[in-house]
């Protein structure tokens, strides 16, 4: 008896603390497991917070490029073709090495190298600013007078003034500055420099950025950290056209002339702003950006639902066994060679997969449509409703850009909210395109007529112009350069190009208080025989066009919403359609062929056919064409915005196609499943088998039991 209680004593004791070595065991495996957890999402958020802060310097910098478009083209006298150029130079430099950092950073460390691009940016952008400290002083076209007296010299009458005053200015600037120097000709080339040098340091923030986080981030959670940082990159062109709208009331020359000299105002077509001070102050923040990605790790701990697998459920419907089976496993260290040996077997995999060509193509034509549309708003919206540049900046970075951060974090949201799977996605992004570009169709009745500008727009009686001449019957008295940019606005309301041309005889005060009377192409219907006067400045456009311009922001920024919530999804179809191994590579692809095919082209023939609808080009002070000062409102618009809506209609349809692919896709995999249900689960646990002790096999991220999940 004693025995066996001393046994079942003995045998209690054992299973005691076997059962307390087990609870130890599994509480520390559970520690274990929290800890690594809260490394995992600790590691990712800070990366996340990193690219955050460069989108948001990227941004910045490409947002005020936009915003100063109007005033580099007034600076150096280019028209909007060259200006496109410029803009387009940007994606010429992603060009030059977006297919060697979107394949081989991935390989390397991918942090280290986004903040080297970073600081390639920064210096890039104070290039673009140079320019302004080896010109002269900004000249323009404008009728001096003396201030010394309240009454000046004629404007007109050329026997007390036989040489123009402009010309003399012109000919004196050729002999004391040197006509080179004095119009800055070719400066330009510093801004195209500086916008090239943008571009290849921004090559690497965004395939390899979104491809960590996508590396290293739950899948339910991806979608939402995707939608959070193109969130946060557009507080960047908020911060970049508020920044545009300050510099744009300070003109260009400010601290280097006296401001009381200068007679035009933010108003007038000939006005620049201090353009180059916002790209100083984006190079410093593009420096400050470069920083914490010199402290991040090469790899994160990968979460436990990537640990089993790396390929997302969505991704295995669009692999072949074969596909998976043939891919090579790299390892931490790669040989360079041995990298590109696999570059045109991963390019000819991308392009044999239906869905990512198809969304590929319609991803650049949109582009080319959007790209277009945002380069050129700016502008569009002085030319048309007759707003100066620092109020426009002001409305697109205060009420249009917020739209379309909220329109992108909505997609995210929508994404996370509702699990969409990649088929949801592109149903998502087809539907925000469709309305998008259905809400552009009304903005066409929304514009302004032509500003009354005698000779171009309607005649010096004020009847609607047949034929565009600036000389009349009432100027034939005076001698006049019809090359000259020197508006003034008459009693009746109507813009004279000069006050040459129209035939004012007189002028009292200075600067911006000019008046000119006696002006005998001014008529007053009321009083036909009355000499009328005229000021300084262009007239402000019809009484219609503040009304319009309401509804043209309203509208706008529902379209901008609309057509935002369709990025995010697009980012996921692009992620899951592919072999998750050349998901940088994908991305990289991707990126320069939008560069390639939109981002160059389509500010060049937007610009072009913009160019088009000029009225009255300017002169350069060393002859030759300059800017345009007045373009046809009517043209402008239809071909602004018709450009914009065919673009957009040629890339829903192929929207359409992608969604039909993808259809077809999950209903034959749908049916493979049905028919092969038990078989494949054994052979899965054979194909894990030969995995573990497989050399040639795709990296150890990715499980073939994923597939048994769907």
């Amino acid at each position: 008896m004693q025995m066996e209680n001393s046994s079942k004593e003995n045998t209690q004791l054992f299973t005691r603390n076997t059962v307390l070595s087990i609870d130890r065991s599994s509480a520390r495996s559970e520690s274990s497991a929290s800890k690594e957890k809260g490394t995992i999402s600790g590691g990712i958020k800070i990366f996340l917070a990193a690219l955050s802060f460069v989108y948001f310097a990227k941004a910045l910098s490409g947002s005020y490029l936009k915003s100063t478009i109007t005033q580099i083209e007034r600076r150096f006298d280019i028209p909007s073709s060259l200006v496109g150029l410029i803009d387009g130079s940007f994606e010429i430099g992603n060009l030059l090495i977006i297919i060697l950092v979107s394949y081989f950073g991935a390989k390397l460390h991918r942090p280290k190298i986004i903040g080297a691009g970073c600081l390639i940016m920064s210096v890039g952008t104070f290039l673009i600013a140079m320019p302004q400290f080896f010109m002269g002083h900004y000249r323009y076209e404008i009728f001096s007078s003396s201030s010394n007296s309240t009454v000046s010299i004629s404007p007109c009458l050329q026997d007390q003034n036989p040489i123009p005053v402009s010309i003399l200015e012109r000919s004196q600037a050729k002999i004391h500055g040197g006509c080179e120097k004095d119009t800055g000709i070719s400066m330009w080339i510093y801004v195209l420099l500086g916008n090239l040098l943008r571009g290849i340091g921004e090559t690497p923030i965004q395939p390899l950025g979104i491809a960590y986080i996508d590396d290293y981030a739950t899948e339910e959670s991806a979608a939402f950290y995707i939608g959070c940082v193109q969130t946060v990159a557009i507080i960047g062109p908020i911060f970049g056209f508020l920044l545009g709208s300050l510099c744009a009331t300070l003109y260009v020359d400010i601290g280097f002339v006296d401001m009381d000299s200068i007679t035009i105002t933010h108003q007038d077509s000939q006005w620049v702003g201090a353009w180059w001070l916002g790209y100083l102050i984006a190079g410093v923040v593009s420096i400050l950006a470069a920083i914490p990605f010199w402290f991040l790790p090469k790899h994160l701990p990968r979460p436990e639902t990537q640990k089993d697998s790396s390929t997302s459920s969505e991704q295995s419907k669009f692999f072949t066994e074969d596909s998976r089976e043939h891919c090579v496993a790299y390892q931490e260290e790669v040989k360079f060679l041995e990298m590109a040996k696999d570059f045109l077997p991963s390019l000819k995999s991308l392009f044999g997969n239906p869905v990512y060509f198809l969304h590929l193509c319609s991803s650049i034509i949109q582009f080319n449509s959007l790209i277009g549309m945002v380069t050129y708003k700016p502008k569009y919206i002085e030319e048309q409703f007759g707003q100066s540049s620092s109020k426009t900046n002001f409305v697109i970075g205060l009420i249009n850009i917020p739209a379309v951060a909220l329109g992108i974090f909505s997609g995210g949201l929508i994404m996370k909210k509702f699990r969409l799977n990649v088929l949801g996605a592109a149903r998502l992004s087809l539907g925000s395109s469709f309305f998008g570009y259905l809400l552009l169709l009304s903005l066409f009745a929304m514009g302004c007529k032509n500003a009354d500008v005698a000779g171009l727009t309607i005649s010096y009686k004020g009847h609607n112009q047949v034929e565009r001449t600036l000389f009349s019957e009432c100027n034939s008295g005076c001698i006049c350069s019809n090359n000259e940019w020197d508006p003034i606005c008459g009693e009746n309301g109507i813009t004279y190009i000069s006050a040459c041309l129209a035939g004012c005889k007189t002028s009292n005060g200075s600067g911006k208080n000019l008046i000119f009377h006696n002006c005998s192409c001014v008529e007053i219907t009321e009083f036909p025989s009355r000499l009328s006067s005229a000021v300084v400045g262009p007239c402000q456009k019809g009484n219609e066009c503040p009304k319009m311009f309401l509804y043209f922001l309203v509208i706008s920024v529902i379209t901008s919403y609309t057509l935002s919530i369709g990025g995010t999804p697009g980012y996921i179809l692009l992620l899951r359609c592919i072999n998750p191994q050349l998901k940088s590579f994908a991305l990289g692809i991707y990126t320069l062929a939008v560069r390639v095919l939109a981002g160059i082209p389509a500010p060049v023939y937007f610009g072009v056919s913009i160019d088009t609808t000029c009225l009255k080009w300017g002169s350069k002070r060393c002859g030759g064409q300059g800017a345009c000062r007045l373009y046809d409102s009517n043209a402008f618009r239809y071909i602004y915005l018709g450009l914009t809506v065919v673009l957009g209609t040629m890339s829903t349809f192929l929207s359409v196609a992608v969604l039909i692919v993808l259809k077809k896709r999950y209903i034959l995999h749908n049916e493979n499943i049905t028919i092969s249900g038990r078989g494949e689960a054994t052979s899965v646990q054979s194909r894990k088998s030969d995995f573990i002790n497989s050399d040639h096999l795709i990296q150890t991220t990715y499980w073939s039991e994923k597939e048994t999940r769907l």
